[in-house]
């Protein structure tokens, strides 16, 4: 995986008024206000804390309160990280994934669709509206119909505009040269750690008592 030269840095210690604070610590990661947090991207929009606080608002609602299913919405990340090339989106998502109950094998399909791949009807209709919004700036009528047959108009607005924020902050964190966590061992888009090992399940924030132990900062 080649190196990220950072283009904004996490903010310094020095700067940290309570508005950054209230932007790294957000997501409820054990003593990140006082400590500051683990997780890259935090850090740097704290820089930004006016942006930083509506950016984790808008992030929270499509991570953890989407009307799509967890499966629909990992199908739909983990692709847009795989066709906008951003490494840390797809590292922190898989884990998301295979905890959603997706197999490494199922995530391989994710990034070669329409290539392989054992996708009912509603999960070829997340896929295809990933790859003709990035490609065509539309759905076209086709997709929009198998999306009809399955999702309500909370979860086709939803499923937009979760295309739309990954792929923006796919752009900010290749923009800015945020790179995955130092502690972390990086999971590429060939699905093999750096060190090896079969990437496993993590947690969202607050999913679990111990989340923070399974994201390997």
């Amino acid at each position: 995986m080649s190196q990220i030269t950072p283009r904004i840095l996490p903010l310094p210690r020095a700067e940290w008024t309570d508005d950054a604070r209230e932007v790294f610590s957000y997501w409820g990661e054990p003593n990140a206000w006082e400590e500051g947090s683990k997780t890259n991207v935090l850090m740097v929009m704290a820089n930004h804390p006016d942006l930083g606080k509506v950016y984790n608002i808008w992030g929270r609602h499509l991570l953890m309160s989407n009307t799509l299913s967890v499966r629909h919405l990992e199908l739909l990340i983990l692709r847009v990280a795989w066709l906008v090339k951003s490494a840390y989106e797809w590292h922190n998502h898989v884990g998301y994934a295979l905890n959603a109950g997706l197999t490494l094998e199922d995530i391989a399909a994710i990034r070669d669709y329409p290539q392989g791949g054992n996708w009912d009807e509603a999960d070829n209709a997340v896929l295809r509206s990933v790859d003709e919004l990035l490609r065509d700036g539309t759905i076209a009528d086709p997709t929009w119909a198998a999306l009809d047959g399955h999702f309500d108009t909370r979860q086709k607005m939803d499923l937009v505009f979760s295309i739309g924020h990954y792929v923006m902050t796919s752009w900010a964190l290749s923009a800015f040269g945020v790179g995955i966590e130092g502690g972390a061992d990086p999971i590429g888009f060939d699905l093999r750690t750096a060190s090896g090992k079969t990437p496993g399940k993590t947690y969202k924030p607050g999913e679990t008592e111990d989340w923070t132990d399974s994201r390997g900062y």
